[in-house]
């Protein structure tokens, strides 16, 4: 039985909606906040250029902060790139399959690849960041003893996320492999060589 879009969509019960809703939300409200820090980024770079340049007075803080806020927002954004499907895929043959395979293709990769390693992560990047929080790490080579442990405190926080958004990409993979329709896909942003208009998501 072929599905169009709004059948595809129709098909899927309630509660999926609600848990892709709800974390892809999620997902999306964080890596949007953890944007912002680019805003104090940039400022302690200028703040740095300024004074070592301007006045031959080069700070022991901004170098140090700018990496910091760097890494954190790389890692708290990085689930809502896997929502965006933002993460570069290298692949020969990926783009010349079926909607099915392509489903199908992904899903394995989630239970099989995905999940193993990421819980592997969360075990060593919970034990990373539990010896830095207990001593209030700082790190060796900042000159003024900047803290490291919020940083790696952000990597649990992103693995916890990348594993549920990964919870939330299986249901799509799902639902797209039951329905043969490329659900939550939006033709207006995304490569559409191998999508009818009946298969993309309408714009809006």
């Amino acid at each position: 039985m072929g599905y169009t879009y709004d059948q595809a969509m129709a098909a899927v019960p309630s509660g999926a909606h609600k848990v892709i809703n709800f974390f892809d939300g999620l997902s999306g409200t964080i890596g949007k906040a953890a944007s912002w820090l680019c805003v104090p980024m940039i400022a302690f770079l200028i703040c740095e250029v300024f004074l070592r340049y301007g006045f031959n007075k080069p700070t022991v803080w901004a170098n140090d902060l700018t990496v910091l806020c760097y890494g954190i927002m790389y890692m708290l954004a990085s689930p809502y790139c896997l929502r965006d499907g933002g993460h570069v895929r290298t692949d020969f043959f990926y783009h010349t399959w079926s909607i099915r395979a392509k489903a199908l293709s992904d899903l394995a990769h989630y239970i099989l690849l995905f999940y193993p390693a990421h819980l592997v992560f969360l075990y060593v990047g919970w034990r990373y960041f539990s010896v830095s929080f207990a001593k209030f790490e700082s790190s060796p080579e900042s000159s003024w003893g900047m803290w490291i442990w919020p940083a790696k405190g952000a990597i649990v926080i992103y693995i916890i996320l990348t594993m549920t958004q990964g919870f939330s990409e299986m249901l799509k993979c799902w639902y797209r492999f039951k329905t043969n329709v490329d659900l939550w896909h939006d033709c207006a942003t995304d490569d559409v060589r191998d999508f009818t208009t009946a298969e993309c998501k309408p714009e809006k």
